[in-house]
C-alpha cells in the first residue's frame, strides 16, 4: 500500500479566517511625547518574541522586525537613544541540520506534483556565531527558548555539553560573561547603567516546550510554585536595578490560536476502499480484543467503541496513542485509538505521518502503527496547558499589579485571541491566525509572530505606554511591515 505524499496532509487553506471589526486609528497630529515617562534607554528583556525569532530561526530581517526594535524606533521621537542588537550577522539563520550541513529558516514551498504548501527550510544556514560587538552596549537581551530558570542561571551560558541541559547557544553568543553572568544579570546591569525604560516578557517557554513536545516529557513543566519564584526574582531584579526605571511585562498568550497546533487535520489518511480494506485486516485482532475486555469488564462499551480501529475510503483518522486510556496490557492490547476534532497535532506532524520510524522502518506511522505521544496533543492533556497558562497569567498580573506606579500590564493574550476571532486589521487588511500571506500573523513556524504582526504588537505596547503615563508615541503603520514570504 502507498499513501499520498507527505504534503498533502497540511491544510493550510483551512485557516482563513474571515473579516474583522476593527479599524486601525490615523496617527495623531500632534508631537510625539514622552508624557510622565523617560524613554532615554529603553531595555528589552525576554524570550525569541523580544529577540525576533521567526520561520524557526533567528536571522538578520527577522531581528529588525522584533517589536522591542519597532518600538525602540518610535521612541526615538520622544527622547529615545540607541537600541543596540546582538546581531546574528546571516541572511538565513540556523533552523536545523541537513545531510550538508546547516538549513536556514523556512520558508513556504509548494509541492509541484500536488500543488500542497507546506512550510521547509529555505536551503543553507549558518550555525549562531559569537556576537563580535560591544557586549557593554547591548539593549536587546531576548533570548530565544528562554524559561524562567535559564533567565535565572549562569549555566546557560556554559559549559556546553550534554549535562548542562541549561545551556543556550543563543545566550552564549552575546553572554557579558559566559558561564558566569545570567540573562536577567545581564538586563540588569544595562538597566543600571543609565537604562530609564524596560520590557520584561518572560514564562511562555515555561509552559509551551511542554506543549509543543506533545505534552510528553512533564520534566519541563514548570510548577506554579518554581513560576512564581522565578517571575518574581526576574521582575524584582529588573526593578532594583534602577528604582526610577518604569516598564511594561507582557503575558502569555494561548497555545490554541498557534497554527503550529492547527496546521495537520485529524483526518488527514486518505486511502482507497482497498487499502482500508487492508489496514483494516491488521487491527482484527485488536479489535476483537477490545470485545473480550468489555466482557471481563475491563472497559465500558463506550470506551470500547471510542478506541476501536476502523478505516474506510477516503479521509481517514490516524491510529495515535493515549497514554489516559483503561490500560490492557495485561490482554496484549496498546493504549491506541484513531484521532478526533478534539486533538491538537504538532507541526512536525506534518513530515512524520505516514513515515517509517527506527522500531518500524517498513511502517506507516498512523496507518499500520501509532503516532507517539509527542506529536498530538489529547483533550487531558490540552486542559493541563490551559490551565497552566491560566495560573502563571494570574502570577504575572499580580507581579505587575503591586507596582502600579512603575509598571503596566501589557495584554498579549488577548490581543492573540482577538486576532484569532478576526477582528483586527489595519487599513481594512486583516490580521489572522494562519501563517497563509499576505493576511496571516504568524512565521512559517506556526508559534512566533511575522514582522506584521509585530508591528500590531508594538501599537498594543504604544497603546499601554501612553495610558499609563500620559505620553503620545506615535503609532506605527503594520502595512508597512512585511509578512511571510510568498511560496516558492
Amino acid at each position: 500500500m502507498k499513501l499520498l505524499n507527505q504534503s498533502t496532509y497540511i491544510l493550510l487553506a483551512g485557516l482563513l479566517l474571515g473579516a474583522c471589526q476593527y479599524e486601525f486609528p490615523e496617527s495623531p497630529v500632534d508631537e510625539p511625547d514622552a508624557g510622565n515617562a523617560d524613554f532615554s534607554k529603553y531595555i528589552a528583556v525576554g524570550n525569541s518574541l523580544t529577540a525576533g525569532l521567526m520561520d524557526g530561526a533567528l536571522y538578520d530581517r527577522a531581528q529588525q522586525n522584533s517589536f522591542a526594535v519597532i518600538l525602540a524606533g518610535q521612541l526615538k521621537a520622544t527622547g529615545g537613544g540607541d537600541f543596540n542588537v546582538p546581531d546574528i550577522d546571516s541572511e538565513n539563520g540556523f533552523f536545523t541540520m541537513g545531510p550538508n550541513g546547516p538549513l536556514g529558516r523556512l520558508i513556504l514551498t509548494t509541492n509541484s506534483t500536488t500543488g500542497a504548501t507546506a512550510p521547509a527550510p529555505i536551503g543553507p544556514g549558518d550555525l549562531p556565531a559569537p556576537y563580535t560587538g560591544d557586549k557593554s552596549t547591548l539593549n536587546n537581551f531576548g533570548v530565544p527558548s528562554i524559561t524562567l530558570g535559564q533567565a535565572l542561571t549562569p549555566l546557560a551560558g556554559g559549559p556546553a555539553s550534554t549535562q548542562n541541559p541549561a545551556y543556550s547557544p543563543l545566550y552564549a553568543r552575546f553572554a557579558s560573561n559566559p558561564g558566569q553572568s545570567t540573562v536577567i544579570g545581564d538586563a540588569a546591569a544595562a538597566l543600571a547603567n543609565g537604562g530609564t525604560f524596560f520590557s520584561f516578557w518572560l514564562g511562555a517557554n515555561d509552559v509551551l516546550g511542554y506543549a509543543i513536545s506533545g505534552a510528553s516529557n512533564p520534566d519541563i513543566l514548570t510548577t506554579d510554585e518554581d513560576f512564581q519564584t522565578r517571575f518574581t526574582a526576574a521582575l524584582g531584579t529588573m526593578l532594583q536595578a534602577n528604582t526610577s526605571a518604569n516598564g511594561v511585562v507582557m503575558n502569555i498568550p494561548s497555545f490554541d490560536n498557534l497554527p503550529y497546533f492547527n496546521l495537520v487535520p485529524y483526518n488527514a489518511i486518505p486511502l482507497t476502499q482497498t487499502e482500508a480494506d487492508q489496514v483494516n485486516q491488521g487491527y482484527a485482532l485488536y479489535n476483537g480484543g477490545l470485545q473480550q475486555a468489555v466482557l471481563g469488564g475491563l472497559i465500558t462499551e463506550e470506551e470500547r467503541q471510542y478506541r476501536t480501529i476502523a478505516f474506510s475510503a477516503g479521509a481517514n483518522a490516524f491510529v495515535m496513542e493515549d497514554e489516559s486510556l483503561t490500560d490492557l496490557s495485561m490482554l496484549g492490547l496498546p493504549s491506541i485509538r484513531q484521532s478526533t476534532a478534539e486533538d491538537k497535532t504538532t507541526l512536525p506532524l506534518s513530515q512524520a505521518l505516514g513515515s517509517p520510524s527506527n522500531e518500524n522502518p517498513n511502517g506507516q506511522r498512523g496507518v499500520t502503527f501509532a503516532v507517539e505521544d509527542e506529536f498530538v496533543l489529547i483533550p487531558d492533556e490540552q486542559t493541563e496547558i490551559n490551565g497552566k497558562i491560566t495560573t502563571f497569567n494570574e502570577l504575572i498580573t499580580a507581579a505587575v499589579n503591586a507596582h502600579p506606579e512603575r509598571l503596566i500590564l501589557v495584554d498579549a493574550a488577548a490581543f492573540i485571541d482577538q486576532v484569532a476571532a478576526g477582528n483586527i486589521n489595519a487599513g481594512g487588511v486583516t490580521l489572522n491566525a494562519s501563517i497563509i500571506p499576505p493576511n496571516g500573523g504568524f512565521s512559517v513556524d506556526g508559534v512566533h509572530p511575522n514582522g506584521r504582526a509585530h508591528a500590531f504588537l508594538t501599537n498594543l505596547v504604544i497603546d499601554a505606554i501612553n495610558t499609563k503615563w500620559g505620553a503620545n508615541i506615535l503609532k506605527v503603520n503594520p502595512n508597512a511591515y512585511i509578512g511571510n514570504d510568498l511560496p516558492r
